[in-house]
């Protein structure tokens, strides 16, 4: 994977902008790990179905979820959520395949 990342439009910008200064940059340091290191796995990385993969960042709220997908060599970023419970609840993962 080249060290990029891109955002399609569909993105949640939102989510970002919400997010303590502190968490932002937590959660772009997580992102640009992926990429340099890749393919990683557990704690950062974890694989939820054959092309969706999750970044796992420690915040202030608990733990956010970045999902993405790999797309010619790049990371693109399809979803952003706190994660409140063990398993990743089904609107997220819908959310994330229709982007």
């Amino acid at each position: 994977m080249q060290s990029s990342a891109w955002l399609p439009s569909s993105f949640p910008s939102s989510f970002l902008r919400k997010a303590a200064a502190e968490d932002r940059k937590a959660i772009g340091t997580d992102i640009k790990t992926v990429p340099i290191g890749w393919p990683l796995g557990m704690p950062l990385v974890r694989k939820l179905e054959p092309h969706l993969w999750e970044v796992r960042c420690a915040i202030a709220d608990g733990i956010a979820r970045v999902l993405f997908t790999v797309q010619d060599g790049h990371m693109a970023l399809l979803h952003a959520f706190v994660k409140k419970s063990q398993k990743t609840p089904a609107t997220e993962l819908e959310t994330a395949r229709s982007r």
